[in-house]
């Protein structure tokens, strides 16, 4: 359960504009004027803590150009670092996608080596050695059979059992199949023809990862390591070794907020925000500026005008058109169903009550066949249309195919359509999701949300969740539930909206946003990024090197 709108960020896209290296930061334009005492940090730093920034894939770039910043910043604090990239040496990643490779047969067989893994590691490369910190490369690691081997092992594994394959420990198939569905942009390989041969291809990847990650760790006695996403392939595997090891893992990526990240400690944030000790937010005191900034900030969310993104341009408000349009009954009670991008973040949760996101869909419209007094209003996210990977794999798609014609009581509303996401949301008595952080949002406006999946608002204690498909069939009989949420869990859920929003992402001034998820490096001299020069860059940085919690005192820092 990725962030929605981040998971489905296609990295592919970035990885050819480098053919642009006016993108990639002039690291030794910044650090030339301090470079005696840069030299003598990097001296200093062989005795101190081993920090490993698996940055991977030169071709991500937001990956690169914060991963390259941490590195100062981290040797500015004592830390010796070490960067990990792949040199071609894996037959298949997270920058690798169908729209990107279409002759499948080709990639089956050859991969995306050659343009894109020139693309990717070349101008990375070149870019992060003017730091002079240790570079690690992924063949430096692969021995003359590890493919070979690797290969074999891949073989043995099958399409049916391939979520299940671990090798020593290490859940090697739930990522491979994971980046598998990613490059499909689908929930499932079974309609594609070359898919278990790519499949085999992110099998492949994932054992030579795990060989790389265990040799780099022993070799260098890596105390902690920094990367983004934390899922797919490699990331998710680096990960996986590290906790293996008893290698501390930081996971970060690109918040909602503009000039914001994400990081958390152990694992990547669509597991971290599941678990998270309701003490760490509970205990806020909701003042009446927190309150006004967190509305002001929900209500600009209608609109994407805080943040790096939005899916839906020039949506449409008002409701007595969206009513028009859609034919909504406004004298029948409506039920708000919120859909996530089918094949997004395909990661095992032992608590979740169904087994997909489908499978909840399937059972959600079967009831609803059945419930002719309500209103059923299915948003099918936009982003499988306007999310930079297009989903092949659609819900409405999934569901004439299944069903045909629905009753009138069951509106679907395409990913195409211009009704604002929320506005058509307010006209619901409550609102069902599978996994979407909306329901933050609307739980922070008073709308009751049903979580039938691993949404991050789960177990906060503002929502209704689902524990099982038999409970969750319970929870669709009492609807409507006729009232808005009370003011005291309303408030508990602005307080948890607050702690996620403001928190739990930490503002970077040293970044300037570019178009979408792209930004810059915006600096004068390295010393900005020293001990005390920056709140978000001393958090940041105390998390990695002692632990510290990635939240941002927001609460006292009401100017952001």
């Amino acid at each position: 359960m990725i962030l929605p709108f981040l998971k489905r960020f296609a990295v592919t896209k970035i990885a050819k504009s480098f053919v642009d290296k006016q993108s990639i930061f002039d690291w030794q334009r910044l650090i030339e004027p301090d470079r005696e005492l840069w030299n003598g940090l990097l001296e200093q730093s062989g005795n101190l803590q081993n920090v490993l920034l698996a940055t991977s894939m030169g071709g991500y770039l937001p990956g690169l150009l914060l991963d390259g910043l941490l590195a100062v910043a981290l040797t500015l604090r004592g830390a010796k670092v070490h960067i990990l990239l792949c040199d071609a040496a894996l037959p298949a990643c997270q920058l690798c996608d169908v729209y990107s490779f279409p002759n499948q047969n080709k990639f089956a067989k050859n991969g995306p080596k050659g343009g894109m893994c020139n693309r990717c590691f070349s101008p990375a490369y070149d870019s992060l050695k003017q730091l002079g910190v240790e570079i690690h490369r992924y063949t430096d690691f692969i021995q003359a059979d590890s493919n070979d081997r690797a290969e074999a092992t891949a073989k043995t594994v099958g399409l049916d059992s391939v979520a299940l394959f671990q090798a020593d420990g290490i859940a090697i198939g739930e990522h491979a199949l994971a980046g598998a569905l990613r490059f499909y942009a689908r929930g499932d390989l079974k309609s594609e023809t070359f898919g278990e041969e790519i499949l085999n291809r992110y099998v492949v990847a994932s054992l030579l990862t795990k060989t790389v990650s265990e040799r780099v760790i022993d070799t260098y006695d890596i105390q902690c390591a920094s990367f983004h996403h934390g899922i797919y392939v490699p990331q998710g595997i680096v990960g996986e070794v590290c906790r293996k090891r008893n290698v501390r893992v930081v996971n970060w990526h690109v918040a909602y907020r503009k000039k914001c990240f994400i990081f958390s400690h152990d694992h990547s944030y669509h597991h971290t925000f599941v678990s998270e000790p309701v003490s760490s937010w509970t205990n806020l005191t909701l003042t009446k500026k927190m309150d006004n900034r967190i509305s002001n900030y929900l209500k600009s969310r209608w609109y994407g005008t805080k943040d790096w993104i939005s899916f839906q341009n020039n949506p449409e408000f008002d409701t007595d058109t969206i009513c028009t349009k859609l034919g909504i009954d406004r004298n029948k009670p409506r039920i708000g169903m919120l859909t996530s991008v089918v094949w997004d973040a395909q990661l095992h949760y032992e608590s979740n009550a169904f087994s997909s996101m489908m499978d909840w869909v399937f059972v959600t419209v079967d009831y609803f066949r059945n419930r002719p007094d309500l209103q059923l209003l299915v948003r099918v996210h936009p982003a499988e249309v306007h999310g930079m990977l297009q989903s092949r794999q659609r819900v409405a798609s999934e569901l004439l195919e299944r069903y045909g014609r629905l009753p009138k009581n069951i509106i679907i509303v395409p990913p195409e359509s211009t009704a604002s996401t929320y506005a058509l949301m307010s006209l619901c008595d409550s609102v069902i999701i599978y996994n979407t952080k909306t329901g933050i949002e609307l739980s922070a406006i008073g709308i009751p949300v049903v979580v039938a999946g691993e949404a991050w608002i789960k177990n906060k204690g503002f929502s209704t969740d689902a524990k099982s498909p038999a409970s969750y069939i319970e929870i669709l009989d009492s609807l409507p539930f006729g009232n808005r949420l009370s003011d005291e869990t309303t408030t508990l859920a602005k307080k948890y909206a607050y702690h996620f929003f403001y928190r739990r992402m930490i503002p970077l001034d040293v970044v300037k946003p570019g178009r979408k998820f792209h930004f810059k490096i915006d600096l004068n001299s390295i010393l900005e990024l020293s001990k005390g020069k920056q709140r978000g860059v001393d958090i940041i940085c105390d998390g990695i090197l002692n632990t510290g919690p990635f939240t941002y005192p927001a609460e006292s820092i009401l100017d952001q």
